[in-house]
């Protein structure tokens, strides 16, 4: 057994709290840092199916990277998403604990982890948010190859971009919904930006510059082994198991 408070000090090792930004809500949402635990079960999005698994398997606590209660909670309503697996977090006495944007800005995090996976050399942060990163790539590309090689290393079925520029050279990242950095990746020399939730009017680029959208879930996934590998690093003797949900991306693409 362990308390809940010494698998969330684990983590903050890795990604310090402190470091979420301001508008963000990770941390323990739901259940007390004292509760004694004696598996955790780590997921993506703490959806009901994640919570009904953490009963399934016999987890005290579960560890995802976006979080349960992100905007203020007027009613709790089972019949709703949100409402549900809160419910069943507090009728199954499960901890709930988020690592969200101290995740992606920190050493080893999402972004790092999506540039690795670009294999961009000397990757460093475009501004002093830490939540895009700017790097040349190690070979550059003509455009429409550097779409293959994105739709090839995140697994894509589809890729959203503008039109594919000449050469790639500089690339800049970031994670999820990042598109308000792409005017600073452009200043800052990138050729190409790659982020998630791109809207329409943000494909309009500047002459030379492209904009590719690989989806939210795709380009943060590979944190939830992260996560594992920290917690079973700290935590050598504790029970820490991964969802079976293999492919727990809310968009289909049909």
């Amino acid at each position: 057994m362990m308390k809940a408070k010494e698998i969330a000090a684990a983590l903050e090792d890795f990604a310090p709290l402190g470091t979420q930004e301001p508008w963000d809500n990770a941390g323990i949402c739901i259940g007390s840092p004292e509760a004694e635990v004696s598996r955790v079960l780590v997921g993506f999005d703490c959806t009901a199916e994640l919570l009904r698994e953490a009963v399934r398997v016999g987890a005290g606590m579960v560890v995802t990277h976006h979080p349960l209660i992100f905007d203020g909670l007027k009613r709790i309503d089972p019949r709703d998403p949100v409402g549900e697996a809160v419910t069943l977090a507090v009728k199954n006495d499960i901890v709930v604990y988020a690592a969200h944007t101290n995740a992606d800005k920190a050493e080893g995090g999402v972004n790092a982890l999506m540039a690795a996976r670009l294999g961009m050399v000397e990757p460093r942060p475009l501004d002093e948010t830490n939540l895009a990163f700017i790097g040349r790539l190690a070979n550059p590309m003509g455009g429409q190859e550097f779409c293959s090689m994105l739709k090839e290393r995140f697994s894509l079925k589809v890729l959203r971009c503008s039109r594919p520029v000449e050469r790639v050279c500089c690339v800049a990242t970031s994670c999820g919904s990042g598109s308000s950095f792409a005017d600073s990746a452009f200043r800052a020399g990138a050729d190409a930006f790659v982020t998630a939730d791109v809207s329409y009017h943000h494909f309009f680029v500047p002459e030379g510059h492209m904009i590719a959208d690989i989806g939210h879930w795709e380009s943060e996934r590979e944190i939830v082994s992260q996560f594992v590998s920290v917690l079973q690093k700290k935590l050598p003797t504790f029970a820490v198991c991964t969802t079976t949900q293999e492919n727990n991306n809310p968009i289909h693409y049909l």
